[in-house]
């Protein structure tokens, strides 16, 4: 594919839709993913993919709207994952793998009930950004807005529970709620991007950002935005790669993320001698 054709094809308006919700998802997964890297729920992202996986296979089979089934669900999955959390008793990663193994199987056995790994199942586990509609579209705008705009409004709370916890406590921030608050905007940019990134994936997006701007930055703030540069860097190349290449644009976008991961980790090691 040629440069000119490859320009060409980001003036279509599909391609051009799906550039605009495959930033915007990029950036709320970025910023969510540095706090959920630094809180070490981390993988929160891949259990509630697991459980959007099962929702969306129960959908298909019954004929019903994914994206409409799929995001009551998760959010439900994300303060489940949250309460079990808060038992000091159980760790953090047990509640996901439970939840997430669960729902997997769920999934499986729905999806071989109805008929089988059909074409629209295998977009979800795998992405196709290109595969959206316009009702896709709009919800996916407008969940972005909110996913962005809450994470602004509460930026400074979310950022005293993501350090110290007790110091918030102590200057009367209702740290429980917030980390609610937390889990329903992870689960809602899980939703938002599982339609691009396919469930399989979509963890991708909210773990490698938060984890190249650690290797590059310190403060919280520069995280954030580093983070989400990176994202949307990764996110773009990756969809230049996979049209030229004819590859799924989910994976390219890992890929893109892992080549960075590894340049970051030699930049770092070349400052440190």
């Amino acid at each position: 594919m040629s440069f000119e054709t490859l320009f060409e094809l980001f003036t279509y308006p599909f391609v051009y839709r799906a550039l605009v919700v495959g930033v915007l998802v990029s950036i709320c997964a970025a910023s969510l993913g540095v706090i959920l890297v630094l809180k070490r729920y981390s993988l929160i992202g891949h259990g509630l993919a697991d459980v959007g996986f099962a929702a969306l296979a129960i959908a298909v089979v019954l004929g019903w709207s994914p994206m409409a089934i799929s995001m009551p669900i998760v959010i439900l999955a994300s303060f489940l994952i949250m309460g079990i959390s808060q038992n000091k008793k159980v760790n953090g990663d047990i509640a996901i793998g439970m939840i997430a193994t669960g729902a997997l199987s769920v999934g499986v056995i729905v999806t071989a009930l109805g008929s089988g790994f059909n074409v629209d199942v295998y977009n979800y586990m795998f992405g196709s950004i290109l595969a959206m509609n316009d009702g896709d579209v709009i919800l996916s705008l407008v969940l972005s807005v909110v996913v962005i705009s809450l994470f602004i409004i509460f930026y400074k709370p979310l950022f005293m529970i993501t350090y110290d916890e007790e110091y918030g406590k102590a200057l009367g921030i209702p740290v429980i709620q917030y980390q609610f608050l937390l889990s329903f905007l992870t689960g809602l940019t899980v939703v938002i991007g599982m339609r691009m990134m396919g469930t399989l994936l979509i963890s991708s997006l909210i773990i490698f950002p938060a984890i190249i701007a650690k290797k590059l930055v310190k403060s919280f703030r520069m995280l954030i935005v580093v983070s989400g540069i990176l994202s949307v860097f990764a996110f773009v190349i990756g969809m230049i790669f996979s049209f030229i290449l004819d590859l799924p644009t989910g994976a390219c976008i890992v890929f893109v993320n892992i080549i960075l991961l590894i340049l970051s980790t030699v930049f770092k090691k070349l400052i440190k001698e």
